[in-house]
C-alpha cells in the first residue's frame, strides 16, 4: 500500500509540476507580458527590467495555473493508471480507489493551502509592485503615460489619446479639458505632436500642432484653430492615481479594511427620504463589489480539492492514457468552474442577485460531483 501511494504521488507531483510550468507559461505569453514585451521589442527597456516583470507576474499566472495543474495532473496519472490495467490489479488485490486517492485528496488539501497563500496575499502583493514597476519605467521612459489607442485618464483636469507614439512625437492627438470631475469644456484635435519631461518638477508637458479646438458657450458650438498649443500636467499626481490597489489587487487585509471603511461610511449616511429597504440595497451596492472580490479570492483557493475530487473518478471513466485527451477534458472543466465566477463578477453591482455566494456555487458543484463519482467508482459502478 505504502509503494502504491508513494509511485501516485511521485507520478502526481511530477506532473503537476509540468503542468504548473505550461499553464504559467501559457498565461504569461497569453496576458501577463503584453505591457512589457512590446517595450523590450522596441529596446525601450532592458533584459533585467524584464526578467524583473516576469517573476514579479508568476505568482499572479500561479494563482490560476495551480488549480488547472491539479485537475490536469489527476486526469493524466489516473487515467494512465487505469488504462494501464493498474487500477484493476490493485483492486484485485483488495485495495479499494479511496485508498489509493487518499494521499492525492490530501495533496490536493495542502495545495489548497498554499493557493490561498497566493490568492490571499501573495499574488495581489506582486501584482502591486508589477505596476509599481511600469510607473518606474515609465518615468524613465515617459512615452508610457501616453500609451497609443488608450483614453488617459490619469492627468488631473484631461483626459488624452494619442493614436501614435514613437517615444518622441505623438499622431493623432484629442485632448478632453475637464471641470468638476465630469464637465469637458473643450475638445481639442491635432494630427501632430510632441511632449517632454520636466523631472525636477515631475511634470510633463505636451505641444500640439494644426491644433482644431471645440467649446460649448450658452449651448453654442464654438469652433478655433491654433498653429501650436501646450500645457504641462502633473506627473505626481498621475502617478498617484496609477500607483493606487484596484479592489482585484488588494490584499485580504485590505479587502477587509476596505469593506469595514466602506461600511462605517454608509451606516454614517443619512437616511433622508429613503424607505429601509431601499436605503438597505443602496448601502449594499456600495459594498458589493469589495464583498464579491474578498469571497472570490477565498473560495477560489479550495479549486484544487473539488478539481482533484472530480479528476480521479472522471479519468477512471474516461480510462484513456493519451495527454490530449486529458488536456481538453481539464479545459472544458476549468472553463465551466470560470463561468460562476464571471458571472458573479459581471453581477457585482446587483447585491440582490447576491453575486458573493455564487463565487462559492463551483466549489459545492464540483466538491459534490466529485464525491459522489468517486463514491460510484470505488463500488465500481
Amino acid at each position: 500500500m505504502k509503494t502504491l501511494h508513494r509511485y501516485l504521488l511521485r507520478q502526481v507531483l511530477a506532473t503537476l509540476l509540468m503542468t504548473l510550468l505550461v499553464f504559467t507559461f501559457i498565461l504569461l505569453l497569453a496576458d501577463g507580458l503584453k505591457e512589457i514585451l512590446p517595450l523590450l521589442l522596441k529596446q525601450q527597456v532592458g533584459v533585467l527590467k524584464v526578467l524583473e516583470a516576469i517573476l514579479l507576474l508568476v505568482p499572479w499566472m500561479l494563482m490560476f495555473a495551480l488549480p488547472m495543474g491539479m485537475l490536469t495532473a489527476t486526469l493524466l496519472v489516473f487515467g494512465r493508471f487505469s488504462a494501464d490495467q493498474e487500477l484493476t490489479a490493485a483492486r484485485a488485490s483488495g485495495i479499494s480507489l479511496l485508498s489509493l486517492a487518499a494521499p492525492v485528496l490530501a495533496l490536493s488539501l495542502v495545495c489548497c493551502g498554499l493557493s490561498a497563500w497566493v490568492n490571499l496575499q501573495l499574488a495581489p502583493q506582486c501584482r502591486v509592485a508589477f505596476k509599481n514597476l511600469l510607473i518606474d519605467i515609465g518615468w524613465n521612459q515617459p512615452s508610457l503615460y501616453l500609451p497609443e489607442n488608450q483614453y488617459v485618464t490619469d492627468f488631473p483636469g484631461a483626459t488624452i489619446y494619442v493614436g501614435k507614439n514613437n517615444g518622441k512625437e505623438i499622431k493623432d492627438v484629442m485632448v478632453y479639458l475637464i471641470q468638476g470631475g465630469s464637465n469637458i469644456v473643450m475638445q481639442l484635435n491635432a494630427p501632430r505632436g510632441d511632449f517632454q519631461v520636466d523631472r525636477t518638477n515631475r511634470s510633463l508637458e505636451i505641444r500640439l500642432f494644426d491644433v482644431r479646438s471645440v467649446t460649448l458657450t450658452e449651448g453654442r458650438l464654438n469652433w478655433q484653430s491654433w498653429g501650436e498649443w501646450s500645457q504641462q500636467f502633473d506627473l505626481a499626481q498621475a502617478t498617484k492615481a496609477a500607483a493606487k490597489p484596484r479592489i482585484s489587487d488588494m490584499t485580504y487585509t485590505q479587502l477587509r479594511e476596505e469593506l469595514r471603511r466602506l461600511e462605517s461610511q454608509v451606516m454614517s449616511g443619512g437616511e433622508g427620504t429613503e424607505t429601509n429597504t431601499d436605503l438597505k440595497w443602496r448601502r449594499a451596492e456600495i459594498l458589493s463589489p469589495v464583498r464579491v472580490q474578498l469571497h472570490q479570492n477565498i473560495a477560489f483557493s479550495f479549486a484544487c480539492f473539488g478539481f482533484a475530487l472530480v479528476g480521479i473518478p472522471l479519468a477512471i471513466r474516461v480510462h484513456r492514457r493519451e495527454t490530449n485527451i486529458g488536456m481538453v477534458i481539464a479545459l472544458l472543466l476549468v472553463g465551466v468552474y470560470y463561468s460562476f465566477l464571471i458571472l458573479g463578477g459581471a453581477l457585482e453591482t446587483h447585491p440582490r442577485l447576491y453575486p458573493h455566494l455564487i463565487m462559492w456555487v463551483p466549489n459545492f458543484l464540483f466538491q459534490g460531483l466529485g464525491a459522489v463519482l468517486l463514491w460510484r467508482a470505488n463500488r465500481g459502478t
